[in-house]
């Protein structure tokens, strides 16, 4: 079963429901792994510096903030503490607005809202009033290390948190060149008007999201299933740890992991010359190896003859006895 991402509480006014906030989705993505084409071994990143090539332990990486082009403000722990939300486990309603105020594009991710034990008369006494009234309660809610702005609301017997983008994160439509006006600025006749809502009509049914799925991803694991069945795979690849933050350092949100794959996905490579020292080190080591072989040979020949001409001389005397 799946575990709660917090436990705490639900406010509203002077009443608080214990909840447990739950994940609302599942990711059914398929995962691919990127393999060197010549030797079908995977593929590592690793956090290099950018100028020596070098690879940095996550305790010696700091977080900062680039505020002009290679200028940079170092952030410390006690910064970042200091902008953190004190309150990690209340989701606390402010207001309540109607439903269809909400614009579609402020919709970002979907938490399921579950009650504690005996918690269910709270529960149920928010989730219908919310449901007759046509109300949604505007909250703010703290998930791992962020303040997100959130929207509560009924859905079948569930209450559901909704996370919601800020205004700041949506791109204003006038950014755009887009046709406005009336219908007739752009020759559109009422007859064309009563086709198309004539054919809007025609298609016009109920809501029913069990109809629809991923088409792309089930020919895609039929392709894959296929290739493993004909082929046997084409490669054994072990599995790596994955990349983890140190236990000394904070603990980071998403975006961040996100921002730290993209830099060293973009990292510059070693320089050439560190390459070709790694590769003429053996060559010595070997060379070497060889000369004490070829002096041992060499010293070996005399200590031979030698052996050779005392049995020799050994070989009358056992004679003569």
């Amino acid at each position: 079963m799946a575990r709660p991402i917090w436990t705490g509480t639900l406010s509203f006014g002077l009443l608080n429901v214990p909840v447990s906030l739950m994940s609302g989705e599942r990711k059914i993505d398929l995962h691919f792994r990127m393999l060197d084409s010549r030797d079908k071994k995977p593929i590592r990143f690793e956090r290099v510096n950018a100028d020596t090539g070098e690879e940095v332990p996550w305790k010696d990486i700091v977080k900062a903030f680039e505020y002009d082009k290679g200028s940079y403000v170092v952030l410390e722990d006690g910064d970042i503490k200091s902008a953190a939300p004190e309150s990690h486990e209340t989701v606390e309603v402010e207001s309540f607005v109607d439903a269809s105020q909400i614009d579609p594009r402020y919709f970002e991710k979907p938490y399921l809202l579950v009650p504690g034990k005996k918690a269910e008369k709270g529960y149920v006494l928010l989730r219908e009033t919310l449901r007759s009234t046509g109300k949604v309660g505007i909250a703010k809610v703290v998930v791992r290390t962020r303040e997100y702005l959130c929207a509560v609301m009924p859905n079948e017997d569930a209450l559901v948190l909704m996370i919601l983008r800020y205004p700041q994160e949506l791109v204003d439509p006038t950014d755009f060149k887009l046709p406005s006006g009336k219908l007739a600025d752009y020759r559109i006749t009422s007859k064309e008007t009563a086709m198309a809502e004539q054919l809007i009509e025609s298609m016009a049914g109920e809501w029913d999201p069990t109809q629809y799925h991923d088409e792309f991803r089930e020919r895609l694991q039929g392709v894959l299933t296929r290739r493993i069945k004909e082929d046997g795979g084409t490669t054994t690849v072990e599995d790596e740890p994955a990349p983890r933050e140190d236990a000394s350092t904070n603990v980071v949100d998403f975006m961040s992991l996100l921002q730290k794959s993209l830099d060293a996905n973009k990292r510059t490579p070693a320089k050439k010359a560190t390459d070709k020292v790694v590769k003429k080190a053996p060559a010595k080591k070997a060379t070497k190896a060889t000369a004490k072989t070829a002096t041992k040979k060499s010293a070996a020949k005399p200590a031979k003859k030698a052996a050779k001409k005392s049995a020799k001389k050994a070989a009358p005397q056992r004679k003569a006895g």
